[in-house]
């Protein structure tokens, strides 16, 4: 175990199997968090941040896995805190490395010292550009203009950093490959072991083994980067080029990967951002044009790998509830949902988000009776968005019929609305407003339901029966004002059932819809998005569906979910110019 106090930089050889033990025991801390030991993964990492650069950013990041998975504004702000003292920490230990370094080359001293102290200087570095990493996401959460160009600029220092840590240990790998080469080629074969000690391996004194571990180490920061930079909206996309990076998911996929299968304790949360990734991200931006089932084997082999590993973890078992989701197989989903409920005894966090895919479940099989017990117990328990959540009770309770409990939950929306510059919460207190009036009915919450499934991509979850019965309830609704949002929701289903034709048919009324426009402002641009997405499936047809993606980018602004469908555009267009370079 590492020694409580901050050692002196680039200690002899003796310090070097602490480093080691410290290593160990920060991917130990990791391993507990994922088999549900979240307690004793925080307490681990609590005893000992202030002994290391490498165990603070232990303590920082189960800070900012809680922020994440709860969106909590509260822990959101203990997670920036963390961070920011984890980087302070790692920026005041450098200058001491670097000074150990100057004098060590002024003297001449053992090669092996400065080679410690070297690697505990990529360490350093590579975790400042991870803190720097995590804060951007965590302005990225906030989905205001400030944030992402706040967000932006951060991340210009971490790539900056992942760069030339990237570019050090690939030297130092080459040139540790490269001398035991030249050794190899000029040493004769021994006939017979000489007497007395084997010469060291590592007369630079970094080990392979260290470089491998510190390149999986930048590799996790590094495509974390770069999928986080494919999420910006593309709109913002040129700001982000002229901050001086790309973006590039497969790279930063393929990074992942490497870290994923390295021994730094990032590797179990290179599998879990993978996971994370192919399960949720994907199929929500729609990132590889319209088909949701991208990824979803590589999702499955990911957790038929660690399935020994991790066992019992709530983690895993709610990925694979996600997993099951995307393949329909919506029972077995709320079953996995609900084990990785009862796993996560005491980690509240973890429990909420099993509890939200609960209720997504229950209002895709259509049983809004439990999905408005999930959203209700959330809506209580939960500080990361109150309103969305009394928005989601809402309406499933009027589903059931309960109308007059119905109203009042939507009472408790705009009391709840506090982040006015969040698109949710504002989209949520609009519908609530417009549904608790006197013309309220069980038709026009399932509708609410259903647009709801709609626009977070969960209408391809649903089983062509459920479909079915969504296109009953829909077409028995007679109402000028929502007569747009009615047919673009007909559309989708359509497009779920595999008939393009009225898909089209739909779409083309929805899109022409001018009554809903100020209540429904996000529908003629949607509308022109899915019909140029069903327009792209036929050659014939091809290049009047990219007319209608890039109308629908450039004729409309200032909608509900606006950046949302820009990804999607962005995404379909260079799917589209993919395919073109591919013939």
């Amino acid at each position: 175990m590492a020694d409580p106090a901050e050692p002196a930089p680039g200690r002899a050889a003796d310090e070097k199997t602490g480093e080691i033990n410290e290593a160990d025991m920060a991917l130990k801390g990791i391993n507990m968090l994922l088999n549900n030991g979240f307690k004793e993964s925080d307490e681990l990492f609590t005893l000992h941040r202030n002994s290391s650069p490498l165990m603070s950013f232990g303590a920082s990041f189960v800070s900012f896995l809680t922020a994440m998975m709860t969106f909590e504004e509260e822990k959101m702000q203990m997670a920036y805190d963390d961070l920011k003292a984890t980087e302070r920490l790692c920026e005041r230990e450098n200058i001491g490395v670097i000074e150990t370094l100057k004098n060590k080359m002024k003297r001449s001293t053992d090669p092996q010292r400065c080679g410690v102290a070297a690697v505990d200087r990529l360490q350093r570095q590579i975790i400042i550009a991870d803190c720097q990493v995590y804060l951007a996401l965590l302005s990225f959460i906030k989905q205001e203009l400030s944030s992402y160009i706040k967000g932006g600029w951060v991340l210009r220092k971490a790539w900056k950093m992942y760069n030339k840590c990237y570019s050090d240990i690939t030297h130092l790998q080459e040139g540790k490959r490269r001398r035991a080469s030249e050794q190899q080629a000029a040493a004769p074969p021994p006939l017979s072991s000489p007497p007395g000690p084997s010469p060291s391996p590592r007369p630079d004194g970094v080990s392979p083994e260290a470089l491998d571990r510190l390149k999986g180490a930048v590799s996790f920061g590094y495509g974390l980067f770069h999928l986080c930079i494919s999420m910006v909206p593309p709109h913002l996309l040129k700001i982000v080029n002229l901050l001086g990076f790309p973006g590039d998911r497969l790279q930063g996929l393929s990074a992942l990967e490497c870290a994923s299968e390295s021994k730094d304790m990032k590797a179990p949360l290179a599998t879990l951002a993978l996971l994370w990734y192919h399960t949720v991200v994907q199929p929500f931006f729609a990132l590889d044009g319209t088909d949701t089932q991208t990824g979803l084997m590589e999702a499955k082999s990911i957790l038929q790998r660690r399935e020994a590993i991790y066992p019992n973890s709530s983690l895993f078992m709610f990925f694979k509830g996600r997993v099951q989701r995307l393949e329909c197989h919506i029972g077995s989903a709320l079953t996995s949902f609900r084990e990785a409920l009862d796993l996560a005894s005491g980690q509240r966090e973890i429990q909420h988000v099993c509890l939200y895919e609960i209720g997504w479940c229950s209002m895709i099989e259509l049983n809004c009776g439990e999905a408005y017990r999930a959203f209700d117990r959330l809506k209580t328990e939960s500080r990361w968005s109150q309103c969305y959540y009394a928005y989601l009770t809402g309406v499933c309770h009027g589903a059931t019929g309960d109308l007059e409990g119905a109203v009042a939950v939507f009472e408790e929306v705009e009391r709840l609305y506090k982040r006015r510059n969040n698109q949710i919460e504002l989209f949520s207190m609009k519908r609530a407003e417009k549904l608790k009036t006197s013309s309220l009915s069980k038709e026009l919450c399932i509708l609410s339901v259903i647009e709801i499934l709609y626009l977070w991509k969960a209408l391809p979850n649903c089983s062509a029966a459920k479909l079915k019965t969504m296109t009953q309830v829909l077409q028995g609704i007679d109402d000028a004002s929502c007569a747009g949002l009615k047919n673009l929701l007909l559309g989708a289903i359509n497009g779920c059932l595999n008939d393009p034709n009225n898909a089209i048919q739909f779409f083309h009324l929805a899109a022409r819809d001018e009554v809903g426009h100020l209540s429904n402002s996000y529908v003629q641009p949607y509308s022109c998005y899915e019909l140029g997405c069903v327009l792209l499936t036929s050659p014939e047809s091809a290049e009047r569906g990219r007319t209608l993606l890039i109308q629908a980018k450039e004729d409309y602004g200032g909608y509900d979910f606006e950046n949302r469908l820009h990804v999607r555009i962005h995404s379909a267009l260079a799917s589209i110019r993919a395919a073109a370079a591919q013939t």
